[in-house]
């Protein structure tokens, strides 16, 4: 059920319920109302009663019956009294406030039916109080003085709604009640009968409510299910529900640590303890028979790599190529799968947008994926002599946030600059050809890399092992194309990887750079000044070539952080980590990863360096995190200039790599 369908089931449900509430309410206040109507009257005669009782049941009144020679009996007032003493016998009040009363001769006479009668001050008669005395013999009666008080009457008032808007008056007056009585009485019945048409009609719109409630939950068929959970919608939300439960699930904090256990001590310092393997990505469904054929870390989420794979020759029905976006908090299944129609062998992230993934295609097409989108590219070159036609290994964003550009290379020796929004067709096409080379003029590059701070000038490496230096635009002493006097040669195979040393710190490395070789080396170098282009063949030599490799160097890197650091992966399987301020001929690290098939491409995430991405030819992407070796101490450059220096004296002295350990 839709959410809009469900909002209106809710809203129904409320009114319903309002509906409902309205409805007692009514029903509540007509009770009321008529309970209030019905003991009114007898409030009021009760009231009435109890007055008169009070008035009635005095102790004077017994008194005086008494004296008649009947059974006691109340009075209702002082008056009364007085008539009833008259007729019991002449008697006469005394200067003194005493009555005197005189024995009657006739005593013995019967007494006959007494009757007292009360006014009320409108002149009706409320009460009647008959007395009937019973015949006796009355003894001879004694002159008795007695004093008789005179209390005053005590007046009750009595306060109800028949009293508060009773007008006392005359016929008319009693008229015009009679008509307010009619017309309030017809309001009454107008006002029922407006309650009744009202009551009828929610009844109505309740059961309609009723059964369109009914209606909506009802049990969904099989069908329908199946077409609800076939939906995009539905899969989308799947996809990205479970996305963040397993990463909660994913994450590794060790919730009960005990932090009164101190840390251990003692324990030697081995290569597990310095390298260690935080995760291995793969997928059975996207990289099952794919090799990794480069990896790239994203400069805005440093929790996000990403790795490019090749075909798949068991599944013709699959991409060629996809990129899938790994995330350290979701181990089982990659964020992001992106398609493509070739096998993908370069990929970057942009590091001026975020959600924008570049990769190079075996084809020559460059394309251009967005994290917004679904798994196809948003952008792609076409397939023409305007672009590439050969196999692209090396791409690279440069420039600044406002003027960037993506520079890729392929094997045919083309060069291209592109704009970001706009891949229809290259910004620039540079043809890079060397007139010495016997059979083509082209040069077959597999790798390339800009040294910081620099979009003109840029470095490339070849087939043949060699390595040149190349200008994207006329420069003073240099044209557009490739220097063909610098020769970089100490290779004796295919050059895989060059990386220029990174800007920072006091002490400025950035002429140096590193490549890798199939010649199971890695080569030390440091760039010609641009200040003084060559005008005739030079060939410049590397500063230090390290040896150790037992098998083809696929990659190598300089630490982002640490001047003196840099990573090489090989075809063994092997990560070496190298510290050139402790030693220079053997490896700081060195350990094997995986199940030790080829690692093809390396890279340092760009936050601290603590991390290494490593794609293997297994189809599964390495996380190793290298520890505290990353951090470097404050004279690491100035010891960096010492190896160097005494490397390109004549080589590492053991008295120069134990000062700098």
């Amino acid at each position: 059920m839709s959410d809009k369908r469900r909002a209106e089931i809710e809203a129904k449900r409320a009114k319903l319920a309002e509906l409902r509430k309205a409805r007692a309410d009514r029903q509540k206040a007509d009770s009321d109302r008529r309970t209030s109507e019905i003991a009114g009257p007898s409030v009021v005669r009760r009231d009435v009663d109890d007055l008169v009782s009070s008035l009635i049941g005095t102790d004077i009144g017994r008194r005086v019956d008494s004296r008649a020679g009947s059974p006691p009996t109340s009075v209702p007032s002082t008056p009364l009294l007085a008539q009833s003493r008259s007729l019991a016998g002449p008697s006469t009040l005394s200067p003194s406030g005493r009555l005197s009363r005189q024995s009657d001769a006739a005593s013995d006479r019967i007494s006959v039916g007494t009757t007292f009668v009360q006014s009320s001050t409108n002149g009706t008669t409320d009460h009647v109080v008959d007395r009937v005395m019973t015949p006796r013999i009355v003894p001879d009666l004694i002159d008795v003085e007695e004093e008789l008080f005179e209390l005053p009457q005590k007046e009750r008032v009595i306060y109800n709604k028949e009293v508060q808007t009773m007008d006392i008056g005359t016929s008319s007056d009693d008229d015009d009640e009679d008509a307010r009585d009619a017309v309030a009485q017809k309001e009454r019945e107008a006002e029922e009968a407006l309650e009744a048409a009202r009551e009828r009609e929610l009844e109505a719109e309740s059961i309609l409510l009723d059964k369109q409630i009914e209606e909506e939950i009802r049990e969904m068929t099989e069908e329908e299910k199946t077409s609800i959970f076939a939906a995009p919608e539905f899969l989308d939300f799947v996809e990205q529900s479970t996305k963040i439960i397993q990463r909660a699930l994913n994450d590794n904090y060790d919730y009960v640590r005990d932090y009164t256990i101190g840390a251990e001590t003692g324990g030697d310092d081995t290569e597990g303890r310095r390298v260690k393997c935080v995760c291995a990505f793969s997928s059975e469904r996207y990289g099952k028979n794919r090799s990794i054929t480069d990896v790239a870390w994203s400069p805005k989420f440093p929790e996000l790599s990403c790795a490019s794979y090749n075909k798949n020759p068991a599944a013709l029905n699959e991409p060629d190529g996809i990129v899938a976006v790994w995330n350290l908090h979701l181990l089982e299944r990659p964020e992001f799968v992106f398609h493509s129609q070739s096998d993908v062998l370069s990929v970057t992230f942009s590091p001026f947008h975020s959600n924008l993934v570049f990769g190079g295609t075996y084809s020559g097409q460059i394309l251009l994926w967005d994290t917004r989108s679904k798994h196809l590219p948003v952008l792609k070159t076409p397939l023409s002599a305007a672009g590439h036609t050969h196999p692209v290994y090396a791409m690279q964003m440069v420039g600044t946030q406002n003027a960037h550009n993506l520079i890729t290379s392929s094997t045919d020796g083309t060069v291209c600059s592109w704009l970001v929004d706009m891949l229809a067709q290259p910004q620039e096409t540079l043809e890079l050809i060397h007139a010495g080379h016997n059979k083509t003029g082209e040069v077959a590059i597999t790798t390339l890399d800009f040294p910081d701070n620099e979009t003109t000038t840029f470095w490339v490496g070849t087939e043949e092992g060699n390595v040149y230096q190349a200008n994207r635009y006329d420069r003073a002493g240099a044209k557009a194309g490739l220097n063909q006097y610098d020769v970089y040669k100490g290779h004796s195979g295919p050059v895989m990887g060059l990386h220029f040393h990174p800007q920072h710190g006091p002490v400025d490395f950035s002429d140096m750079f590193l490549t890798c070789s199939v010649d199971w080396t890695v080569k030390l170098w440091r760039a010609k000044s641009l200040a003084k282009p060559s005008t005739a063949a030079n060939v410049i030599s590397p500063i230090y070539s390290f040896d150790e490799a037992d098998d083809y160097v696929y990659d190598v890197k300089w630490h982002p952080s640490h001047p003196a650091l840099f990573g090489a992966v090989d075809g063994s399987g092997r990560f070496d980590v190298w510290n050139l301020n402790w030693d220079t001929e053997v490896s700081a690290v060195s350990t094997i990863v995986g199940s030790g098939r080829a690692l093809n491409k390396m890279q340092w995430d760009r936050k601290d360096g603590r991390r290494a991405a490593m794609g293997g030819s297994d189809g599964k992407l390495y996380i190793y995190d290298i520890g505290d070796m990353a951090l470097p101490r404050e004279s690491e450059w100035t010891d960096l200039q010492r190896t160097v220096a005494g490397v390109v004296g004549g080589g590492a002295q053991n008295g120069i790599v134990e000062a700098g350990r």
